[in-house]
């Protein structure tokens, strides 16, 4: 039988409230209470409405299993408790069976929990859409993203140990079936300044750190780097290890995801020697210098971190040096060319190290879109996920919080006007009659920062570009005139009075009335940071690299393409960015995740209400709930609204058979609930206010109380009457067995009985019988026997008679056999005396033979023909047949020995037996290569890709493939150089290339000359005239000399039918071009161990020194 499905609701076994819409009564300390006892408890997500609060606990739960991901999958966002699968599951729902492009927007500051967040969401997406090969695959792609993005733009600050230092939307492109086709990424706003510095107990991005602990030896050794921290100026050593974190197996992680992404070896390796640059930059250091003219120089204090720099990246050192220490500035058709101080020149290293990392970030999120966009060319529908900074409000406030906090404010914006938008639509689809909202528009903020005229960006810009003297006190004068007035804008030089006194407020900063709250600004760094200002001799350096990813992230640095106009600042490029995502999100259908964390020590367990409550305030979630809540509290289709509460009402209890809208009317009309407590739409209703909600809840609960004590009694009569007739029918049932039993236990003792008389009676019958029998048998044996005795009587006597005759018989050819005896005895006496002692002997002999062959059976050596064992001579006389039986012998195990050789083992022992005649007794160097087989192919050219032009080159079989040491004819140096040698030439070719460098045919091969030393030099001398001769004869050192003069030998006698003469001596001549050379061995002590040396003395002689 089928499970029945258990319906259940977010209302059931709530701890606190589930949706803060319905929390009563509303107010600031209700809702952190809420909030904290729900934390208490391990409810991390509540709801607003339909957005999520997800709080971060900082540990693992058992809440994101598969299993849970099943009972999420295909339900109704309010049927279960509070979860980000169920805010996943309505957008992929809506997404594929309403044909609705969606968004979900992540917000929350950093340590929120924001990226495990985005990871969740797209975990439970790839979960529950399609399977198949293709379709595994692009999610492996979209999800395996993620640890690649977090390796290069993550990093560990004080609030969190994988901070983002980015903002990524990622749009999840799926068919019209809801499986996905790919992805595309948008970054925004990496903060690079950490490249170079970060804050205390802060570190640097992930990678750096993952090279140098996972990188391996090779792999460090490439990208000449150390393993050491301490090593690198831009890594802060405070805080290089992180307690949990694992970086060498992150950085096995990154590699693997970036396979399978799709990056090749090549481009992997790429990034990692860009990464090393940049890690290398920090150690240039410079000093200053004084010019002739009086103006100050730097210069770089140790080039050799330069040097590495430029191998790496395949840029001149020369050009990287003068890009270091000059500036070039073009105007029009001049061009100025200036020294940089070394405050200059340290920006400049700086602004180079941050402009290069981030290029190679943004050239990372192209490539990675590159293999994830959708490959098919069809309509697709849209799932964008939105991982962007929260808010933020730190003690000491720059340009980068400046522009996260516009980010927050336009999400803020664009947050109020579509959650408005979205309850008004939903009345009018109703039909629910609209009432204005009123709220708090934060437009006016907006305006301010990015209004075109005298928005604070667009005067920012202006600084920029003003000639002149810029600084950020001019900027900030500038505001001070153009925002004085502004409600939202405070400064100590506004023209307002009331500031004028406020000690709070420092004269470099200004303060800006955020929809979150204050938040003071420090105007130094703003000019330079907007600016992002990377010198264009830099530029053009890196774009003259032999590097191609570096040359690519500079296209600007190309001469060809020189363009004098100012880059966009980087103030208005995040502008333009933020605009065109706000025209995405708002085509697109809202999800919102608001992520809170719970205290500032990523402890697990601790909940600090202040920090709570002000992210609360920030994130503007009462002012949410108080939007959700203008209207109608809480609203539900007519279906499950009837479903839950039916039981309160006589009429539709147990089962309503009309519409549901009527019977959710009948039953608050039976309830008696006020009509302006709810409203009736077309598919849901509505209800104003919580406590009509909770109300019903109580009524429910006491139903079903009395519902279940209903239950209970039908139960419980049931079950007694069920166990009374299964007693009464188990007493049937056990009477029947037991009176079956007594009749058959009555049966068997009425048959048992009637066994023993029958058997009884049997016995007595075979008894009689028995005795009958054996009277008749004992008749039968008494005249057997008589007979018996009567015929052995007749037998006897008639055996004696016989006996008798056959002696008498006997006695007579016994007397006649003697006689012929003795008649042959008398003839032959004299013969036998005669012949006696030969017979005698030949016996004798005869049994000594056969005795000496069947020891010779038992003592036989072993079949090895080395083995010299034989049993002794016994006797003298068998002296020669002992000596021809071990001939015999040995021939015949020679024989088997022989008969087990391949025909390649032959050829070897024939070129050993070749090598005994010519060199054993003759050359010192022989012993030694006896005991090693000839194998000629040293070199295995056929399977080694770098010979394969020589492979090529030779069309005939290679006899011998050896690297031997040419002595050159004019110093006696050596050179490594190829023999080969075929069936009709000799060929010499260059070791590295394989080029062939000498050809000389065996017909022109005459002599062969070596010393009788423990040496590996020969020469090879030619035929005088012929084509090879021309610069002379060959001197050669090998270290198989033996066997190269052994198959050189055996190759010319079986081509030219004539022997080659093998000569060994200590002095011979050489023919070096038109000279006659004598080569001379003498002993001598070698600087270099036992290796012979040789040493050309002067025209006429070559010394070669023999240990």
């Amino acid at each position: 039988m089928a499970k029945m499905e258990v319906k259940t609701s977010l209302l059931d076994n709530m701890i606190g409230v589930g949706d803060m819409v319905l929390l009563e009564p509303l107010t600031e300390e209700s809702f952190i209470d809420n909030l904290k006892q729900r934390f208490d408890h391990s409810e991390i997500y509540t709801y607003i409405g339909s957005v999520v609060i997800s709080i971060n606990p900082y540990r693992l739960l058992p809440i994101y299993s598969p299993e849970k991901v099943e009972e999420y999958r295909n339900r109704n966002f309010y049927e279960l408790r509070p979860h980000i699968f169920a805010l996943s599951d309505e957008a992929y729902r809506s997404l594929r069976d309403q044909d609705k492009d969606q968004c979900i927007l992540i917000t929350g500051e950093s340590g929120a929990g924001k990226t495990e967040a985005s990871k969740l969401v797209m975990s439970y997406v790839a979960a529950v859409c399609g399977k198949g090969a293709e379709v595994n695959q692009v999610k492996e792609q979209l999800l395996q993203s993620n640890p690649v993005l977090e390796a290069f733009g993550n990093a560990k600050t004080v609030r969190n140990d994988n901070s983002s230092r980015f903002g990524k939307y990622m749009d999840i492109e799926f068919d019209f079936k809801g499986d996905p086709l790919g992805g595309v990424i948008s970054n925004y706003l990496l903060e690079k300044s950490r490249v170079v510095k970060q804050p205390r107990g802060e570190r640097n991005f992930h990678i750096f750190y993952q090279i140098l602990s996972g990188g391996s030896e090779d792999l460090l050794k490439k990208l000449k780097l150390e393993r050491d921290f301490s090593r690198y100026n831009y890594l802060s050593l405070d805080s290089a290890k992180v307690n949990g974190v694992d970086d060498a197996a992150n950085f096995r992680t990154v590699r693997n995801a970036m396979q399978i992404v799709g990056f090749m070896d090549h481009e992997t390796q790429s990034v990692f020697e860009v990464v090393a640059a940049v890690l290398k930059l920090g150690n240039i250091e410079f000093k200053p210098e004084s010019r002739v003219n009086g103006l100050d120089e730097s210069k770089i204090k140790d080039k050799n971190e330069l040097k590495e720099i430029c191998e790496l990246t395949g840029i001149d050192q020369s050009v990287l040096e003068r890009a270091f220490s000059f500036r070039t500035v073009e105007a029009k058709q001049e061009k100025v060319s200036t020294t940089l101080n070394v405050s200059q020149a340290y920006y400049a290293r700086d602004a180079l190290a941050k402009n290069l990392y981030s290029r190679l970030f943004s050239w990372l999120v192209t490539r990675i879109n590159e293999s994830i966009k959708a490959q098919m060319k069809v309509r697709k529908k849209v799932m964008g996920v939105l991982d962007i900074y929260g808010f933020e409000i730190f003690e000491d406030n720059s340009f980068e919080q400046f522009i996260i906090n516009y980010c927050n404010e336009k999400l803020q914006q664009i947050f109020i006007e579509l959650t408005l938008k979205e309850e008004q639509e939903e009345y009018i689809r109703e039909g629910i009659e609209w009432t204005h909202i009123e709220y708090f528009n934060n437009a006016i903020i907006c305006d301010l920062i990015e209004n075109n005229q005298n928005g604070i960006l667009a005067m920012l810009d202006e600084e920029c570009l003003r000639p002149g003297a810029v600084t950020d006190d001019t900027f900030l004068e500038k505001l001070n005139q153009v925002c004085a007035t502004h409600q939202h804008f405070e400064s100590r030089m506004s023209k307002c009075s009331r500031f004028l006194n406020d000690t709070s407020l420092p004269h470099c900063c200004f303060r800006i009335q955020h929809y979150a709250g204050k938040v003071m600004y420090q105007v130094e760094g703003f000019v330079d940071k907007n600016n992002d200002l990377l010198y264009r001799d830099l530029s053009q350096a890196m774009w003259r690299a032999n590097h191609s990813l570096i040359k690519a992230l500079f296209p600007e640095g190309n001469p060809a393409k020189i363009n004098l106009k100012r880059p966009p600042t980087a103030g208005s490029q995040f502008k333009a960015s933020v605009a065109t995502l706000m025209k995405n999100l708002q085509t697109k259908n809202p999800n919102y995740i608001r992520c809170i964390k719970p205290n500032d020590k990523k402890a697990a367990y601790i909940f600090n209400e202040a920090l709570v409550c002000h992210q609360v305030r920030y994130l503007g979630l009462l002012e949410n709930v108080r939007v959700r809540r203008a209207g109608y509290a809480f609203r539900q289709p007519y279906e499950p609204c009837l479903e839950r509460y039916k039981m309160l009402c006589k009429q539709t209890w147990p089962h309503w058979r009309g519409p549901a809208r009527a019977g959710v009317e009948v039953l608050f009309n039976e309830l008696e609930v006020p009509e302006e407590e709810y409203s009736l739409g077309r598919s849901k209703i509505f209800i104003r206010n919580p406590r009509t909600l909770f109300k019903l809840e109580d009524l429910r609960k006491q139903r079903l109380e009395d519902l279940a004590t209903l239950i209970q009694k039908i139960y419980r009569g049931w079950k007694c009457r069920t166990h009374f007739l299964l007693m009464k029918r188990s007493q049937i049932v056990i009477a029947a067995w037991y009176r079956r039993y007594a009749q058959q236990k009555k049966y068997q003792q009425i048959k048992s009985s009637a066994i023993v008389v029958q058997s009884y009676i049997r016995g007595w019958k075979a008894r009689k019988l028995l005795r009958e029998l054996k009277h008749q048998k004992r008749c039968q044996e008494a005249v057997t026997t008589i007979a018996a005795y009567w015929h052995g009587a007749q037998a006897r006597r008639e055996l004696k008679r016989l006996k008798e005759e056959a002696r008498r018989k006997h006695a007579v050819a016994v007397i006649w056999a003697y006689w012929l005896g003795l008649k042959v005895r008398r003839e032959y006496r004299k013969f036998f005396r005669a012949n006696a002692g030969r017979k005698i002997y030949e016996f004798i002999i005869q049994k000594i033979m056969q005795k000496y062959f069947l020891e010779m059976k038992n003592k036989m050596p072993s079949l090895s023909p080395i083995d010299k064992n034989w049993p002794a001579r016994p006797y003298l006389f068998l002296d020669s047949t002992h000596k021809e039986l071990k001939r015999i012998f040995h021939l015949w195990r020679c024989k088997k020995y022989r008969d087990q050789f391949t025909d390649q083992k032959k050829l070897v022992y024939e070129e050993k037996l070749e090598a005994s005649e010519l060199f054993k007794d003759k050359k010192a160097l022989y012993p030694a290569s006896v005991g090693q087989p000839f194998q000629g192919a040293y070199l295995e050219i056929s399977k080694n890709p770098k010979y394969k032009k020589l492979k090529d080159a030779v069309e005939e079989k290679i006899i011998i493939a050896e690297v031997v040491n040419k002595i050159n004819r004019a110093n006696g140096k050596c050179t490594a150089r190829i023999f080969l040698l075929t069936k009709n030439n000799v060929l010499l070719a260059d070791q590295k290339s394989g080029h062939i460098k000498s050809e000389v045919p065996l017909g022109d091969v005459t002599k062969v000359s070596m010393s009788s030393q423990n040496d590996g030099f020969f020469a090879v001398h030619l035929k005088e005239g012929s084509g090879a001769a021309g610069k002379g004869d060959f001197l050669f050192s090998s270290d198989h000399l033996i066997e190269m003069a052994t198959k050189l030998y055996r190759t010319t006698l079986s081509q030219t039918k004539q022997k080659l003469n093998i000569e060994i001596s200590d002095e011979f001549l050489v023919q070096f071009r038109q000279d006659k050379v004598c080569v001379k061995f003498v002993r001598g002590n070698q600087k270099n161990g036992n290796v012979p040396t040789c040493k050309r003395k002067n025209n006429r002689l070559l010394e070669v020194a023999v240990p």
